[in-house]
């Protein structure tokens, strides 16, 4: 399917199109709105908030939690030695980065939303609304749920060169089209959450562009929880209710699956740079 239809079910409810690149092996959404910060300001845009107002909220909330610790223990595990350095872009409201202060590194965020940046700031973590107000390098980047929001690819894998020192790691984690539940789901999937991603991408298309800017593809790990927290937004989109059964079950058999094909509803990219 070189076109799918869909629309912003969270925010707007306006319509838009996800166009298949098949040199890339990746979807690109259009049309990009001129204003697209605004389709970020709604209190329905969790991860700019700490907000455990709904069931769903609450859950994510919760996950998020056991996701910080899960994260944290992969960066020790990839970036090995003492005074480990690390920038996360698009940092949200900064827990991971907190959480990695405790644990001796040095860690520093970008976030470009105003009052994310405030909460994240208000928890101890230096942060910058944008990489150009840096011109030191570190051990570590990473990208969680980012690298899709990005209008211009080609600008951030040049950041990456600019921002990391020689033998440095870059961890991108971005949703996977090719997943079961994203197929279950189809043009409800909320993983395609337009307009704010822009880029929809597979193994292939990380590995692609990875190559093209003089990275490689070391690694890849899974984001088990993503299958269930997607399928829970995406009953809400499909069928104006959430069935939690169904979306549980979508959520077990999308993983099941992936155990045997690789295709996650989101995975981790783990690259560094070409010598």
């Amino acid at each position: 399917m070189n076109r799918i239809k869909t629309k912003d079910f969270s925010i707007s409810q306006e319509d838009f199109e996800l166009v298949y690149n098949e040199k890339y092996d990746l979807y690109k959404t259009l049309p990009i709105p001129e204003n697209l910060e605004s389709y970020y300001e709604s209190e329905d845009y969790i991860s700019h908030t700490d907000s455990k107002t709904s069931l769903i909220d609450k859950l994510y909330q919760a996950v998020k939690t056991i996701t910080i610790e899960s994260k944290t223990s992969l960066l020790s595990t990839i970036v090995e030695g003492s005074n480990r350095s690390i920038l996360d872009i698009g940092c949200g409201t900064g827990s991971l980065l907190q959480n990695l202060k405790t644990n001796s590194w040095n860690a520093k965020g970008i976030e470009p939303n105003e009052g994310a940046r405030a909460r994240a700031v208000e928890k101890g973590v230096t942060c910058f609304s944008n990489s150009e107000q840096l011109n030191e390098k570190f051990d570590a980047l990473t990208m969680w749920h980012v690298l899709e929001h990005v209008p211009n690819l080609e600008i951030q894998f040049n950041e990456f060169k600019r921002l990391l020192k020689p033998n440095g790691k870059v961890i991108i984690a971005v949703p996977n089209f090719k997943s079961y539940d994203a197929s279950f789901y189809g043009k409800f999937w909320a993983a395609f959450d337009v307009p704010r991603h822009i880029w929809h991408f597979s193994e292939k298309a990380i590995s692609k562009l990875a190559a093209e800017h003089h990275f490689k593809l070391v690694q890849t790990k899974p984001m088990w929880f993503d299958a269930f927290y997607v399928s829970l937004l995406s009953e809400k989109y499909k069928y104006k209710k959430v069935n939690y059964l169904r979306a549980f079950g979508v959520g077990v058999l999308s993983n099941l699956k992936a155990i045997k094909n690789g295709e996650f509803s989101s995975k981790i990219y783990i690259l560094e740079a070409k010598n």
